[in-house]
């Protein structure tokens, strides 16, 4: 299965922010009930992500002005990404290996256009496993195979 299929529950799961908002902003973002914040630039290119962690690290060291720092001095930018023609299982393992919850999708242009949670991956592969298991029933059945 195509990362395409799942982009439609993964754009809900977007939320942006630009480099130069203050990490305040972010942290109000974050405290809306999601984990991960995409920082992209004036253009809406992907820069960088932004998670409770970032904000709690900043929060934890910060003393006058730096509270207010803009977002891009916080976010982490080696970000792993994920396209529409990406292999499920290949996003999933790298998920796996590099212990993300949450992992952007962007297009063509690096442009974000939603947010693979781990929770959406699971849904789809156990759906998957779900409708193989059906199959195989009706094959040792011999439903649908006259």
């Amino acid at each position: 299965m195509l990362i395409e299929g799942l982009l439609q529950a993964a754009s809900e799961q977007l939320v942006t922010i630009r480099d130069d908002a203050k990490l305040i902003e972010a942290a109000k973002l974050l405290s809306a009930h999601t984990d991960l914040v995409v920082v992209c630039d004036g253009d809406g290119i992907l820069r960088g992500v932004v998670t409770k962690t970032d904000v709690v690290r900043q929060i934890s060291t910060c003393q006058g002005a730096t509270c207010m720092c803009p977002v891009a001095t916080v976010m982490t930018c080696d970000v792993a990404l994920c396209r529409g023609a990406d292999q499920l299982k290949v996003v999933s393992e790298l998920m796996k290996q590099r212990h993300l919850k949450n992992i952007p999708a962007v297009d063509a242009d690096n442009r974000p256009i939603g947010v693979l949670t781990a929770r959406i991956i699971l849904r789809s592969l156990l759906g998957d496993a779900e409708y193989e298991e059906t199959q195989m029933i009706d094959f040792v059945k011999g439903i649908g195979y006259r």
